[in-house]
């Protein structure tokens, strides 16, 4: 049976879909170029046979507007097997078994809130329709080959929707920036940030690196800290247990 993620939708029609927001921010006509030059790429790959993974790249953005964002996770690719990656970063179906990242981070929650309220759901969508933008530095990625879009264009992309946010929003947000790949973005965000904003750091939640040093994941308290933190600036904190339906 055919994975239901595969990319099978032009680009550039997802991105004339996405809040008016995000779409200002990639009408800037070099990012048009670079968006067009990857629609052209990916719609060849697709015709050729590759099997390209998520259905809908943009998901992220798609379930929230720029002015909703409250909490940025930052991912580096989509997850590379069938059904997993569904645009969200760490985030997969509940169908779908928890990969070792995701389960890392469900490891750090239940230290931080012992006796939670609900178990956690594999569908971090709930994350996002609350203001915690899941959002990776690579939007796709071919079947069994982890960052094999990296390069492509899309770190252009990402960078800029960053940058647009940090210089755009109004309202307080915390980075969680876990292992150096998404920690290389921190001066993007410190140069353009015009709102108070919180820069949490820790190792990346893969088992490679979770309990490691320098600032081990497991441990760092970063759900607890961004919620004391959001609640310290009067806006909502997340309820890290709510349900992906």
């Amino acid at each position: 049976m055919l994975s239901n993620n595969l990319l099978t939708e032009n680009i550039l029609d997802q991105v004339a879909r996405l809040p008016a927001d995000w779409r200002a921010t990639l009408d800037q006509p070099e990012l048009q170029n670079i968006l067009a030059t990857l629609a052209k790429w990916l719609d060849k790959e697709c015709q050729d046979g590759a099997v390209i993974y998520p259905a809908a790249p943009f998901r992220a953005l798609e379930l929230l507007p720029l002015q909703k964002v409250s909490v940025v996770i930052l991912g580096q690719d989509p997850y590379h097997g069938p059904d997993q990656a569904q645009g969200l970063s760490f985030s997969v179906p509940d169908t779908c078994p928890a990969p070792p990242s995701l389960r890392n981070i469900f490891k750090e929650l239940e230290l931080e809130y012992p006796q939670p309220p609900l178990p956690p759901s594999h569908d971090l969508s709930n994350w996002g329709r609350q203001g915690v933008l899941l959002l990776n530095t690579s939007l796709t990625v071919e079947d069994g080959l982890p960052a094999s879009h990296a390069k492509k264009g899309w770190e252009q992309i990402t960078d800029a929707l960053l940058m647009n946010l940090a210089q755009q929003s109004t309202r307080p947000i915390v980075y969680m920036l876990w292992g150096a790949h998404a920690q290389a973005k921190e001066a993007l965000i410190q140069q353009q940030a015009q709102c108070p904003h919180l820069i949490l750091k820790a190792n990346h939640p893969s088992p490679l690196a979770a309990r490691r040093p320098p600032v081990p994941f497991i441990g760092c308290g970063h759900f607890r800290l961004a919620n004391e933190w959001l609640t310290q600036q009067g806006a909502t904190p997340i309820q890290w247990f709510a349900t992906g339906a």
